[in-house]
């Protein structure tokens, strides 16, 4: 079992879910939302739902209503849900029967109380947050040079709180950005199929590998 847990992303393929399931991804995500880039339909999830097993089948959603995200639970049979960076807290509160993930988009000028502010007020109705870096500001240099905030203070956040990072991840850099600041778990992506059932995974390979070794 992997020490740092891992959600994959917005899988849209069976090749994809069976290769995180295989390299032991905690959470797999699908966007459930329609019209988002990646969105996949009800009945395409409860499909691959079939074929993978000891993975947490997770319904992503952005500013989508608590008697949807409800719905989807119930017809997919939802492990855990991921909500937007602006859904009302009022709509969270009608969704207390899965854990919920709180994604929070980190802009380069998002500052540290700005972000306190927001985990303060979102953590009674959340479980875990998900950090969404936009590049550049998840640039992994600027982080070590102070922008938009230290690996120091994002290692304290991680400290009091359930923290996945989901930032431009590589298999350079990964080590040390786990070495600073001790998250919970990050994100990781698949993609598209070259062809149907066909596809490199080289890259996630040599991060999975350093996961497999990494010693918090």
């Amino acid at each position: 079992m992997l020490k740092v847990k891992v959600k994959a992303n917005s899988v849209t393929n069976l090749t994809d879910a069976r290769y995180f399931a295989a390299r032991e991804a905690e959470w797999l995500g699908f966007r459930l939302e329609p019209g988002a880039d990646n969105f996949i339909e009800h009945a395409a999830v409860k499909a691959i739902k079939e074929w993978v097993d000891g993975v947490k089948i997770t319904g992503e959603f952005g500013l989508t209503s608590a008697d949807e995200i409800k719905e989807g639970i119930r017809l997919i049979g939802l492990d855990a849900v991921q909500v937007g960076m602006f859904t009302p807290k009022e709509e969270l509160t009608g969704v207390r029967n899965v854990p919920i993930i709180k994604e929070v988009i980190i802009e380069p000028e998002t500052s540290e109380i700005e972000l306190l502010e927001h985990l303060l007020d979102y953590s009674p109705f959340c479980d875990i947050f998900l950090l969404r870096f936009q590049k550049p500001a998840g640039f992994w240099p600027d982080l070590k040079r102070g922008h938009p905030f230290t690996p120091a203070f994002l290692n304290a956040l991680c400290e009091h709180n359930k923290v996945l990072l989901d930032m431009d991840f590589s298999a350079g850099i990964i080590e040390e950005v786990l070495g600073k600041t001790h998250p919970m778990g990050l994100t990781l992506s698949g993609g598209t199929e070259e062809k149907a059932g066909f596809k490199s995974f080289d890259e996630l390979d040599e991060i999975f590998d350093i996961l497999e070794e990494y010693a918090s």
